[in-house]
């Protein structure tokens, strides 16, 4: 069995308490155990302050992007172990699993390129220059500069490579160490992403340090520099939020939660057309795709009334061809559950749903003698207004219908009752229809993905989560913002507004070609 040690202050340390226990989620067998007790988390957290975060902001954008880029080279010479770790541990196909690894890879590209396109500086110039006085003698200029805290990062349990890494790409580009903590249920395959890292020898000491187990009062040791992103149940964010030292000290807190995601078919979309081709094929795609344990997996399918008998036979039919079981043999579409408390949470979400829908494939029975297995299953609403269907949402490959009667004002209705999404997806050839959908939803979602026969050949899936683009989203999702290019930095950095002669400011600090 493996002991999965944490990282930190350049050494891998083993916890002193009763660890918890990672299995392989199809057969349920022990892989492997964690625990952080123990740890000294306020050393922790001065070794990525002292030490870490002078060596980072000792270098400029182009030269932490090269570290970015030569840490995506490392974990990508490990591909292959990677995914068959990531099929035991978190019961991910082959294809699942290289989702999430190449996207931990890709995202750390993705920045690496943007550190060699901002150059030789180590901050950002926000905007032009502006005249203060009376003359262009006094003079004010917008910077962001790295602030002088570490990061934690507390991640899901969902995509351990990817989730890891987009949160580090960011923060290490900025200047600022991080602390990364695993969902326990997959930190196999976070640790041995952390493993790898540290054995390159790539990062500066103390600019990545990770904690396998609990984090114990690491929290406590945070102050007004530091910062701390989560990704998890917006039920955990809230308790995170409200962390009395947090308050006191005012950390920056960064959430995505949950988000019971929407995916709306236009009432002109004709069934022999490429945007209804697509719409059943995502429809399906993020359902099964890492067993529907994705935060912008479709929860809701907002189809026309009079369309629904087509849609839902057709849907039916696509996940009955699903083959669901051992993710290491070659056939198989979808996986287990990550865990026997996802099995748990999302059986019970299940029949909270069915209790107001009628079941029209899957439901809660078991399909295994051994596994976290369940069936993906589509329900159709009786009412499509119901609460339990916008207020709750069943991470697994899981999904309701709701019929509405086509205007784009009733899809907006039932779309913006999930109280914040992280993103919603609009199938529509109508221009003007779709523009009224996307001013009345876009105020409550962090992406509004929008297809159309002009696009459909060459979208990429509305579950796919870009570098270039925000991911977060306001409300339920949790209020937070990440990735988006640069904005992904502004996370780590402080703005400040400077103010004085313009032969300092406009020279040392203004814009630069490359900002």
């Amino acid at each position: 069995m493996i002991t999965a040690k944490s990282f930190v202050l350049s050494e891998w340390k083993k916890g002193t308490g009763t660890p918890a226990v990672m299995v392989d989620a199809t057969t349920e067998e022990p892989l492997g155990q964690c625990n952080a007790e123990g740890i000294d988390m306020g050393a922790v957290c001065a070794f990525g302050r002292d030490t870490g975060g002078p060596a980072l902001r000792a270098l400029s954008f182009a030269e932490r992007g090269a570290l970015l880029k030569a840490l995506s080279g490392a974990l990508h010479e490990h591909r292959d172990e990677l995914i068959e770790l990531s099929q035991s541990n978190a019961g991910c196909t082959r294809g699942d699993a290289k989702f999430d690894i190449d996207g931990a890879t890709g995202t750390l590209a993705a920045y690496a390129s943007l550190g060699k396109r901002l150059g030789e500086r180590g901050f950002l110039a926000d905007g032009d220059g502006i005249q203060l006085g009376r003359t262009a003698r006094f003079w004010g200029q917008h910077v962001l500069v790295p602030r002088r805290g570490v990061a934690v990062h507390i991640n899901a349990f969902n995509f351990p490579a990817w989730g890891q890494m987009e949160k580090v790409a960011c923060a290490l580009l900025a200047g600022v160490p991080v602390i990364e903590k695993p969902g326990t249920p997959t930190a196999l395959v976070a640790w041995r992403v952390a493993e790898i890292t540290a054995e390159s020898g790539i990062l500066p000491d103390g600019a990545f340090q990770f904690v396998c187990g609990s984090v114990g009062d690491l929290l406590d040791h945070l102050g007004p520099q530091d910062a701390l992103a989560f990704t998890g149940s917006s039920v955990t964010g809230a308790k995170l939020k409200g962390h009395p030292n947090l308050i006191a000290r005012n950390v920056r807190v960064n959430l995505e939660c949950d988000s019971v995601n929407a995916a709306v078919l236009a009432p002109d979309v004709d069934s022999s057309s490429e945007t209804y081709d697509l719409f059943l094929q995502n429809v399906v795609l993020d359902m099964t795709q890492k067993t529907g344990q994705k935060c912008t997996a479709v929860r809701r399918i907002l189809v026309p009334r009079e369309r629904v008998e087509e849609v839902t036979s057709e849907l039916v039919a696509a996940l009955g061809r699903i083959p669901v079981g051992d993710p290491r043999e070659r056939e198989t579409r979808m996986g287990p559950l990550a865990s026997a408390a996802a099995l748990a949470d999302v059986r019970a979400g299940i029949e909270r749903q069915m209790s107001q829908a009628e079941v029209l494939c899957g439901g809660t029975d078991p399909i295994r003698d051994k596994g976290f297995f369940v069936a993906p299953t589509l329900l159709l609403a009786r009412d499509a207004a119901a609460d339990v269907f916008h207020a709750d949402e069943v991470f697994g490959p899981a999904a309701v219908v709701l019929p509405y009667p086509g205007s784009a004002a009733d899809a907006a209705g039932l779309v913006n009752r999930g109280g914040g999404g992280l993103v919603a997806s609009v199938y529509a050839n109508d221009a003007a229809w779709s523009e009224e959908l996307v001013h009345e939803i876009g105020p409550w979602h962090g992406r509004v993905w929008v297809a159309s026969d002009r696009v459909a050949s060459q979208t990429f899936p509305p579950g796919m989560v870009l570098p270039q683009m925000i991911h977060g989203g306001p409300g339920r999702a949790g209020g937070g913002e990440e990735l988006g290019g640069l904005r992904g930095l502004e996370f780590y950095l402080q703005r400040t507004a400077l103010q004085g002669f313009k032969g300092l400011v406009a020279k040392r600090f203004g814009a630069a070609k490359s900002d």
